[in-house]
């Protein structure tokens, strides 16, 4: 059984079956209902990939009738394709308790955060796969849960903000085409990445004098993404980069990246950033000083998490109106 998402505390909970048998938690808060562990995939016919479902409070002015169903996001955890759960935004994120999640679901987002194969499971693309079957869940199951399906939006955070990038440059791509013949548009409307790996070939010459690892480095988490370093395997590296991916016609972008991260280069958005503006697409990146990679600071204060975080709220309303 899940534990109760970081923010959420005073939530009531009770087991439900769902559809096709699938038991999952349900929670009440005040933001809404919570619905954990729901099934969305089971990839290869292997084990299932789950995601957090996040309601927001009825509205009594809003029935099923009403004709104004809800924008959507769909969440990416990080923890460098290696480790991470749904619904968390990393250690250090998660300590400060601004709970964004909860802050988007109080804005009237509904919000899915989905598990994706780690890479001691699978390497690239079937990361990029299983970020896929969530959206296309999303959508399919809309009506179900009064969300419009032309107002989702992906948003991931580090391994997390790449996939959402991925997610949004690729859509219908028939190269990455694995929805089991639903037909299902796996499309986002807009992206949000925080401090997002976007350019694996050059990500290792970007490392910081200080960083803590380069992804050129053996086992790196770059490395254990594509099967090999991507210093030795160009065209591997290339092909699990959202740069590669870059065309006129993109979804809205926002990227937000702190200028001392050692994990991460800022450089790796400010590329991105860059493609995406040449390509004539809509794009706004936000640099915030002296921030390490999960907004920390040296004061170890929340300022840059809760810039970013508000950021990321005024963005997705403002798509959210278009």
């Amino acid at each position: 059984m899940t534990q109760p998402t970081p923010g959420l505390s005073g939530s009531h909970h009770r087991i439900i079956t769902g559809q096709n048998g699938a038991v999952h938690m349900e929670s009440t808060t005040t933001a809404g209902r919570i619905l954990r562990g729901i099934e969305f995939a089971r990839p290869g016919g292997g084990a299932p990939l789950l995601l957090d479902l996040y309601l927001p409070a009825a509205d009594p002015a809003r029935g099923p009738a009403s004709g104004a169903p809800r924008p959507a996001v769909v969440h990416f955890h990080g923890g460098g394709w290696r480790t991470g759960e749904r619904s968390s935004l990393g250690p250090t994120v998660d300590s400060f308790g601004l709970s964004p999640i909860e802050q988007l679901v109080d804005a009237g987002f509904v919000v899915a955060s989905a598990d994706y194969r780690l890479t001691d499971t699978a390497t690239f693309p079937a990361q990029l796969h299983d970020a896929k079957a969530a959206v296309r869940w999303v959508r399919a199951h809309a009506a179900d849960y009064d969300v419009d399906p032309g107002r989702i939006y992906a948003w991931g955070d580090s391994a997390g903000g790449h996939l959402a990038s991925l997610v949004g440059l690729t859509a219908g791509s028939a190269a990455f085409a694995d929805d089991g013949g639903t037909g299902t548009a796996d499309g986002v409307a807009a992206v949000v990445a925080w401090y997002p790996p976007t350019d694996l070939v050059r990500m290792g010459a970007q490392a910081r004098p200080d960083a803590v690892a380069s992804a050129d480095d053996p086992g790196s988490r770059e490395a254990l993404l594509i099967g090999a370093r991507p210093a030795d395997a160009p065209d591997k590296a290339t092909a699990a980069s959202p740069l590669t991916y870059v065309h006129t016609g993109a979804p809205a972008f926002l990227l937000i990246h702190g200028t001392d991260d050692r994990f991460v280069p800022a450089a790796q958005s400010t590329a991105l950033a860059g493609a995406l503006e040449d390509a004539g697409a809509a794009v706004e990146l936000l640099l915030l000083d002296g921030a390490d990679h999960m907004w920390s600071t040296p004061d170890g204060s929340s300022a840059a998490a809760e810039t970013a975080t508000a950021a990321t709220l005024d963005f997705l309303r403002r798509q959210s109106e278009h």
